[in-house]
Formats: structure tokens, sequence, C-alpha cells
């Protein structure tokens, strides 16, 4: 961290930090004021989701609704940045207050955190729940109907009770097996 910089959290529209990172990129490149800024930083976590059966990979903000800035807050900075369209406010201690910098460990941690989201892929939002009734659509069972008795999350697995021939027989199927009827 050079000169007076420091790092401080701004309240934004939520689902609109990425938007609100590019403009004040471009509107302290506009004023001229680029030497005061340093990094914005929006922290992002990758989540696979379940979609129609097939794995999606997405980006989600871990932090919803907050953008971390590095900036040097002299003359017109602070007032560029809150004038930026969906900014709300620095976060402060006092509503209106002067904006209250981040602790350094609070700085490590927050960048240190965003490197191991973008290393690590977080588990599946299990998409099913105990008792629901699912299609088998892959594997020797395809096309059978059944329910679901128990959700393995660490072997990403579910058992499934089918009837096969008029009897109840478990199954041990992957999510991308089955889907919701």
């Amino acid at each position: 961290m050079s000169d007076g910089k420091k790092w401080y959290v701004l309240k934004t529209i939520n689902g609109k930090e990425n938007k609100i990172k590019a403009y004040i990129e471009d509107e302290i490149k506009y004023q001229g004021l680029e030497a005061h800024l340093g990094q914005i930083v929006v922290p992002m976590e990758k989540v696979i989701q379940i979609k129609n059966g097939k794995k999606v990979q997405r980006e989600r903000v871990h932090y919803p609704g907050y953008v971390m800035i590095e900036v040097e807050l002299v003359g017109e900075v602070p007032h560029i940045i809150k004038g930026i369209n969906g900014v709300i406010s620095f976060l402060s201690s006092t509503k209106g207050g002067d904006p209250v910098p981040m602790r350094k460990s609070e700085v490590n941690r927050m960048l240190g955190r965003m490197d191991e989201l973008s290393e690590e892929e977080q588990l599946v939002n299990i998409p099913f729940v105990v008792g629901e009734t699912v299609k088998v659509i892959d594997g020797p069972f395809n096309g059978f109907n059944g329910t679901i008795e128990k959700i393995n999350e660490e072997k990403r697995k579910l058992e499934v009770m089918v009837s096969i021939f008029g009897r109840k027989s478990p199954l041990e199927l992957n999510y991308m097996q089955v889907e919701k009827i």
C-alpha cells in the first residue's frame, strides 16, 4: 500500500457490484485522478449448480452489496466515488460519518479469502430433498421413478428407492443421473 492509500468498503446496490467497479475506474481515469486509486475488488466465489440435469459453474459475488476499494481520499476523490450511480455510501462508524478504513488484518484476510474462493469449487447446491420423487435419466434404470431416501453430500450421491418387479430396491445414484418430476 503506497503513500496515503487505504482500503475502504463501499455499500452499493445489490447485483451491480461489477458495473460500479467499472464506473469508478472510468470516472477516476476521466478526472485524471488515477494516482489516488489503487485496486477495486469485488470478491467472487465459484459455485456449481445443477440446471436441467447439467452442472453449471457460475461466479457469484461473495459479499453482495459491497465493493472493497483501495484509495487515497483526498480532494474530490470521495465526492466523485459517492456520486457514482449505484454507490450508496462508504462504510462508516456512524450514518453519514467519515469512512472507516479496513484494518490490515481484514484486508489480508479478504485478499487471501479471494484467492481461496477463486481456487476452490464450492459444493453443488443440492437441488433435491429427502422424500422427493425423481426420475432416473441415466444408467441401467433409466426411465424408472423413485423416491429419495438419503442424500450423501460428501460423495454427491442420492439413495433412491425404486420399484423393480413390484419390489422396492435402493439405488445409489449421483445427482446427474436423476431429474425432478
